[in-house]
């Protein structure tokens, strides 16, 4: 059977690709443009050769490498950098994007299937991109009797939790987004929003399965909040600091984790029933309740809750690791930077190219940044593991886990920090 190939006609492609063009060169003019004279506006200008530098003249050095650099490091201090790049939202969902591809190769290795392999060459790496297309290009279908307004705002306000979660966690010395006083205790807040925006989306869908995973989801996050909280108390009581960052830096010599595994056991447990993960996923549940609160989310509403729910995996793992693991701290792996590049610029042979700006990033903050992705990544891959090897577990035991046992255990970590601080092991005067 011979198949007939399609018309080729030069003519139409040279007008395509002159179309693509046109219409790239007058988005650049009317959207690009603007965008980043606002963004140089709004960055501190460096000072270059004894003189304050110019937004405006900062927009003639963006095609000299030797003079965007400076920029460049400068708009990295900003808040907005740190917001929407890094350590903020565009480093966690690219954390969560790479989440969710493992974890659907991983379970797929776990029960001998294929997995994600036909959109992308290598592993299907390119299905992520599939599905957001697809999630994106899908009709968003709103139930008749909802309450409109309500569901329309519970996807996104379930993102914006999750970022906000994501704002606290220090990644490397000095890269957060918000380094409070009290970060424990706004961690803890922000943590209180998820149940109301679950059972708010739950109750504005006005349908059966959605409302019955909601209560399910409200019972669980309740019960299992108090053990998570009270698991934390022993860090705030060897530390003597809420703020996550001086948590973080307080275990230069050693993890907490060595000193309390109790704690670290129940947070991780109760850190299980916060993501709603198999054994916990009882909200969810696919195979009793459809698929629980998310029931009536379609499209892209369904998409922001996903998001949210790995950016709020991702901020989990990485406050296991600030408080337990060392956060950032580690042997230090990253090179030194030669002289030549700090002082003067890049050696090449002959050549020494000066380029003001460099090294964009410290050592320190580069072996950090390193020892915290792979931590995080290793509590990540803990926290997908059992969605594999364990079944979902009854309403009935998930209470009786959270109020009775949890609780006890926690209250038993608190005295082992107490008796660690009073005996001088810990604390002022001990080895830290």
């Amino acid at each position: 059977m011979s198949v007939i190939a399609p018309n080729f006609k030069l003519s139409e492609f040279i007008k395509s690709l002159i179309d693509d063009i046109v219409w790239t060169v007058l988005i650049m003019s009317l959207i690009g443009i603007p965008a980043i004279m606002m963004i140089l506006f709004y960055v501190p200008m460096p000072v270059i050769d004894g003189e304050l530098l110019t937004p405006f003249l900062a927009f003639t050095y963006l095609a000299d490498p030797s003079r965007t650099l400076p920029i460049v490091q400068a708009f990295m201090t900003t808040d907005m950098f740190k917001i929407m790049a890094f350590p903020g939202f565009g480093f966690a969902a690219l954390l969560a994007a790479g989440t969710i591809f493992v974890e659907r190769k991983m379970l797929a290795k776990l029960q001998l299937r294929v997995g994600p392999f036909y959109c992308g060459k290598v592993e299907g790496i390119l299905q992520l991109m599939g599905d957001g297309l697809k999630l994106i290009s899908k009709e968003i279908i709103i139930p008749a009797k909802a309450d409109k307004p309500i569901f329309w705002a519970a996807p996104v306000l379930f993102v914006a939790s999750a970022a906000a979660f994501v704002a606290l966690i220090p990644v490397a010395p000095g890269w957060v987004v918000a380094d409070v006083d009290m970060g424990l205790l706004a961690v803890f807040a922000v943590i209180g929003f998820f149940p109301i925006v679950t059972i708010l989306s739950a109750w504005s869908a006005n349908s059966k399965f959605p409302f019955i995973g909601g209560i399910r989801a409200l019972f669980q996050m309740v019960s299992f909040e108090i053990p998570l909280i009270l698991s934390l108390l022993g860090v705030v009581m060897v530390t003597g600091t809420l703020n996550l960052s001086e948590i973080a830096a307080s275990q230069s010599s050693f993890p907490w984790i060595l000193f309390l595994p109790v704690g670290a056991i129940v947070f991780f447990i109760t850190m299980l029933a916060e993501l709603e993960r198999i054994p916990f996923d009882l909200p969810e549940a696919e195979s009793e309740i459809v698929a629980g609160w998310l029931t009536e989310l379609s499209g892209m509403m369904y998409g922001l809750v996903q998001l949210g729910t790995y950016l709020k995996l991702y901020a989990f793992a990485a406050l296991f690791v600030v408080l337990f693991l060392g956060g950032w701290n580690g042997p230090m792996v990253v090179p030194p930077f030669p002289m030549e590049i700090v002082t003067e610029g890049i050696e090449l042979g002959p050549v020494t190219a000066k380029i003001a700006g460099l090294p964009l990033f410290d050592q320190e903050m580069l072996n950090g940044t390193f020892w915290f992705i792979l931590k995080t990544v290793g509590v990540i891959f803990f926290i997908l593991l059992p969605r594999g090897v364990f079944p979902r577990i009854r309403v009935d035991m998930l209470l009786n886990l959270g109020w009775h046992k949890l609780i006890g255990l926690a209250f038993v970590n608190i005295f082992i920090a107490l008796g660690l601080v009073y005996a001088g092991v810990l604390g002022p005067g001990g080895l830290q």
